[in-house]
């Protein structure tokens, strides 16, 4: 009888121990002062991060407290939704901007994931110095399971980037010296590929290869920086519906306000900013990041705005008190 009893007990260690591998404990009632001790202890369980717009007009400090901010939630990676820097200027003015990013951007201490937006990728120059430093303006990659598609929306043919490239700089002095409102009347601030951006018959190919290529994922995470669905006639539209039978969710930026929609019954989220101008007339125009877990077939979003982000000693890091991350509420 003692035999059995001893064969009992090893094999409910067993089985508590199989349910809660690494939690030991003091407690021998029977009644235990905690809900459960069956812990996900998942290996496929992840948390990545997202931030958005740093353009604009750059608001200084912002970027590099968020980056700080995500050290301390220790994402396994972080990736973004574009306008990295304010583009413009010369290869060497271009190549200063993407080393001042880098530097502050290495400061999170995980891989950090590069999508480019309009401010990265407009001209010529602007894409050559892209593919130098960080190779194709396009591109997919799986983690655990999951699918990531980051897409390219400056995909114009030469002769149309060429057209909208001069719109835009001369829309973009128009900005700085008379204003919003005259800027809102130009040709680039009008035209569909300021709004919804662009996608090439091949990068619409290749990405409907990608996900037929990868039928087997929980989930694909959708990163654009123009919110391209919303133009009649898109390629995004093809890779929407090679889609249509996976789990997905899209993010994108560009428009510096915070946006929440359903689309075929999926999430598509529109970030507002890390450090870039703000429009408070538009909607929710704060800066924030955003931390998106994986637990099996289930995801969880949560939008963390920088001002409630603290370290243990209850402030902002980087003595980030003073910092004014919603224009709107500032004085």
């Amino acid at each position: 009888m003692k035999m059995i009893w001893v064969v009992l007990m090893v094999l409910g260690f067993a089985l508590t121990s199989a349910i809660a591998e690494g939690f030991s404990h003091s407690v021998t009632n029977e009644k235990k002062p905690w809900t459960t001790d069956a812990f996900e202890g998942d290996v496929q369980k992840f948390t990545f991060a997202i931030h958005s717009d740093l353009t604009g007009g750059e608001r200084p400090q912002v970027f590099e407290i968020a980056m700080a901010q995500l050290a301390l939630l220790g994402p396994e990676f972080v990736i973004s939704v574009g306008d990295l820097i304010e583009g413009g200027g010369t290869r060497d003015e271009l190549i200063a901007q993407w080393q001042s990013f880098d530097q502050r951007a290495a400061k999170v201490g995980v891989p950090m994931f590069y999508v480019g937006g309009n401010h990265d990728l407009s001209s010529a120059l602007e894409r050559d110095v892209w593919e130098d430093r960080y190779g194709p303006h396009y591109y997919h990659f799986r983690y655990k399971d999951v699918l990531f598609l980051v897409l390219d929306t400056e995909d114009l043919s030469q002769t149309r980037r060429d057209t909208i490239a001069t719109q835009r700089a001369e829309a973009v002095e128009i900005y700085k010296t008379v204003g919003p409102e005259a800027f809102a009347k130009t040709p680039y601030a009008k035209s569909q590929e300021r709004v919804t951006g662009a996608i090439s018959d091949q990068q619409g190919a290749y990405f409907v290869d990608a996900i037929a290529q990868n039928k087997d994922v929980r989930h694909v995470f959708v990163f654009t920086h123009k919110p391209a669905w919303n133009a009649d006639e898109t390629r995004f539209h093809d890779i929407e519906a090679a889609l249509a039978d996976i789990p997905y969710t899209v993010f994108n930026g560009h428009e510096h306000f915070y946006k929440h929609q359903s689309r075929f019954g999926r999430d598509y989220i529109q970030l507002a900013t890390t450090g870039g101008k703000q429009f408070p007339e538009l909607g929710m125009s704060e800066d924030h990041v955003v931390l998106v877990t994986v637990a099996g077939t289930e995801v969880s979003i949560a939008t963390l705005m920088l001002s409630g982000i603290r370290d243990r000693t209850g402030h902002i890091p980087l003595d980030g008190e003073g910092v004014c991350f919603a224009v709107g509420s500032c004085k």
